[in-house]
């Protein structure tokens, strides 16, 4: 998006660059990396570091308030509400598209939000594997609020261990070491000394979680959650001591609860230059806007872009039985605006990462993650034998 600094990057890449770096990158797994990591990273100029931000901060805003809890109990299906929930999400990841306006600057345009974390431990090694292997510019970073990677570390670990053991934290997933992002739980473990440990080897006992740690039986005080319920049912004969509805006596980082508070389910209770318009499909009384093929139809309650309609018509939405489940959002049309060495451009969106800390007021803006694509729909699926594709980071300016 800079277009010196792209230049100069893409005048320096080889496929032989390429390699050795991605090379590098999986030294950090025991298997290789198996989702595409993008050929470049990319470099976000400070008047759209700025939109993004202050667009963060008006969802935040929302979030913050007394009064969000009440607005979103009905996002949690009542066979999923995790017991202990607490005063607020310990992760917030916000994901945009990168636009044009008609004045042809750069703006950010709200694709989706998250009370859950991402990849934080992955991320951290990605940016530093392209400033080993690439010469950037030394006034753009892939951290905000002025910290280096001593802080983010830190920060990270303060978050996920607080005042307790590393050995009495896990990492709750399921089959981890299935899971396309190991490489996250691997990298994580390697920053804050915290382990992924599978829902079927947790023992319970009483109230009290345990694991084997080495073959020790190790009590667990903090679950650092990275498991959804929507996983679980791809498992319909999985045989556990502990279900995540059960009533334990653990700190959860990343409660269940805010995975489902901080959804497409907040969509419509947000208002913003930078945020489409959204509504829930139950509040449009049959009355649907006359303009559908500028609007897209995303299920509620189904997640990594199942379920949603991007062409549609009335008759789809009328035959819908449960209108309360779906949002009707504004399309949202990205711009390809990475060149790559060919001449051509990819489309891209930027996660924005946050922590929030027990009993902050507000959350802090960590990290980022960005993913580049050239299909109709951004995600590793809709873009398969495409190259200046995958996950990536953004170097923003200072």
């Amino acid at each position: 998006m800079q277009k010196d600094i792209r230049a100069s990057f893409n005048q320096s890449f080889s496929q032989e660059k390429y390699q050795y770096f991605l090379a590098d990158l999986n030294k950090a797994t025991q298997d290789s990396i198996e989702f595409r990591v993008a050929e470049t990273p990319v470099f976000v100029p400070k008047s759209l570091k700025d939109k993004l931000i202050s667009t963060c901060e008006s969802i935040i805003d929302v979030i913050a308030q007394d009064d969000f809890k009440a607005k979103t109990d009905k996002a949690i299906p009542a066979h999923q509400n995790v017991p202990n929930e607490n005063k607020h999400t310990s992760f917030l990841a916000i994901d945009f598209a990168v636009c044009q306006n008609e004045q042809g600057d750069f703006v950010p345009q709200l694709i989706e939000l998250q009370g859950f974390p991402s990849l934080f431990g992955f991320q951290y090694l990605l940016s530093e594997t392209f400033q080993k292997h690439y010469q950037l510019p030394e006034n753009y970073d892939f951290m905000f609020n002025s910290f280096d990677r001593k802080a983010y570390i830190e920060e990270f670990y303060q978050l996920i261990v607080g005042d307790s053991t590393p050995e009495n934290v896990i990492i709750l997933e399921i089959y981890p070491e299935k899971q396309k992002t190991r490489v996250d739980f691997e990298v994580t473990e390697k920053l804050i000394g915290v382990k992924a440990v599978c829902l079927t080897k947790i023992i319970k006992e009483g109230k009290k979680l345990f694991y084997l740690n080495e073959g020790v039986k190790t009590p667990i005080d903090r679950i650092y959650n990275r498991l959804i319920f929507d996983d679980l049912t791809n498992f319909p004969d999985l045989k556990t001591d502990f279900n995540l509805t059960d009533d334990v006596e653990v700190e959860w980082i990343g409660h269940p609860n805010w995975f489902f508070r901080i959804s497409k389910y907040t969509m419509p209770f947000l208002k913003n230059p930078y945020i489409p318009s959204c509504k829930f499909l139950s509040d449009y009384d049959g009355e649907f806007p006359e303009n559908l093929s500028e609007y897209v139809l995303k299920p509620l309650f189904s997640f990594a872009g199942t379920g949603v309609k991007i062409n549609i018509d009335k008759s789809d939405l009328a035959s819908i039985p449960d209108p309360e489940n779906y949002i009707l959002q504004k399309k949202v049309k990205y711009e390809p605006v990475i060149q790559t060495t060919d001449g051509s451009s990819v489309k891209c969106e930027i996660r924005m990462l946050y922590i929030w800390k027990k009993d902050e007021a507000r959350p802090i803006l960590l990290s980022n993650l960005a993913r580049l694509s050239r299909g109709e729909m951004i995600g590793v699926r809709f873009n398969k034998d495409f190259d200046w594709v995958g996950g990536s980071v953004c170097f923003m300016e200072r």
